[in-house]
């Protein structure tokens, strides 16, 4: 069943109130606080880029039906449905509901965990500069990443819509496929080539989803993933990583904790943006381990 019965018109009508919305953001200073129902959203500069402080909000964006509709199924968790949504977990996952998102060696002494939300410009800024060296560390076994993305960029009045929650299900789609697809595909959509301009919704589109995926040797091509997309087979099981992610209190993406511990490279609290900083923070943490140090160099080369 496609996910969307009338996508077409949707799209256009949600093409109208962005436009809208940008003219109302452009009378406002963006990125002030914005107070909604008494949940804030605080829009602060960080270093190497801009972030954001995190409270929930209300508020359905576009396409709300389904995604109401989605959030009301992730609820009911396995086996729930409604309307035809169905929930389903993707391969490759644990945890309740499945929304344990592990990378590496799950027998690592240690767990670097990840937070992010796919509209972020400065989780795009992260992942372009230390996203390889934070892999090359995986890799080595090093530690192991757990992923946690969050949706309340979706919520945010100025820049409301449906792009992190929709790329979130086609990351689902890709970790489906298998771990490497999950990474290659969350490189791509983080690349400067292809993540929008943050007032953009961009990744709202299945079909842009589905194009940028053709840059992932796993995903080219790959007929089950493409359905998978565009069908929201995943749409529910986002919602329930988006809850995981509010559960969990973060106050600014992207946040990072080695075993529970937030690597902060500024007193003010900002993630490491640059392979030494993340190297450096790590090493403190590992009690001078080898973390980073080949990514770092490979990064000064380049």
């Amino acid at each position: 069943m496609s996910k969307r019965n009338s996508q077409e018109a949707k799209r256009a009508a949600r093409e109208r109130l962005r436009i809208e919305r940008e003219k109302q953001a452009k009378k406002e200073k963006l990125r002030r606080q914005l107070a909604i129902g008494g949940g804030i959203v605080a829009v602060l500069a960080l270093a190497g880029g801009v972030g954001f402080a995190v409270t929930t909000l209300s508020g359905g964006g576009d396409d709300a039906d389904h995604w109401e509709t989605a959030a009301k199924v992730a609820e009911k968790g396995s086996g729930g449905s409604i309307d035809g949504v169905k929930y389903q977990a993707p391969a490759n996952t644990s945890g309740k509901n499945g929304t344990e998102i592990v990378i590496g060696d799950r027998n690592a002494d240690h767990t670097l965990a990840i937070y992010e939300d796919m509209r972020c410009p400065v989780c795009a800024a992260f992942e372009q500069n230390v996203g390889k060296t934070v892999q090359k560390d995986i890799d080595a076994g090093e530690f192991k990443a757990s992923y946690t993305f969050g949706t309340f960029i979706d919520d945010n009045p100025t820049l409301a819509g449906t792009g992190s929650k929709n790329a979130l299900s086609a990351l689902g789609a890709a970790l489906n496929v298998g771990p490497d697809a999950f990474v290659g595909y969350k490189e791509v959509l983080f690349s400067q080539k292809n993540h929008p301009e943050e007032s953009e919704d961009k990744f709202a589109d299945d079909a842009y989803l589905v194009d940028i995926a053709q840059e992932v040797d796993a995903l080219k091509g790959n007929t089950e993933f493409e359905k998978a997309v565009k069908d929201g087979t995943y749409d529910a099981w986002a919602m329930n990583v988006s809850k995981k992610f509010d559960d969990a209190g973060i106050q600014g993406t992207p946040t990072l904790k080695l075993d529970g511990t937030q690597l902060k490279a500024t007193p003010q609290g900002n993630p490491p943006m640059t392979p030494e900083q993340f190297t450096t923070l790590m090493d403190q943490q590992l009690g001078g381990g080898k973390a980073g140090q080949d990514g770092s160099k490979d990064q000064q080369q380049q």
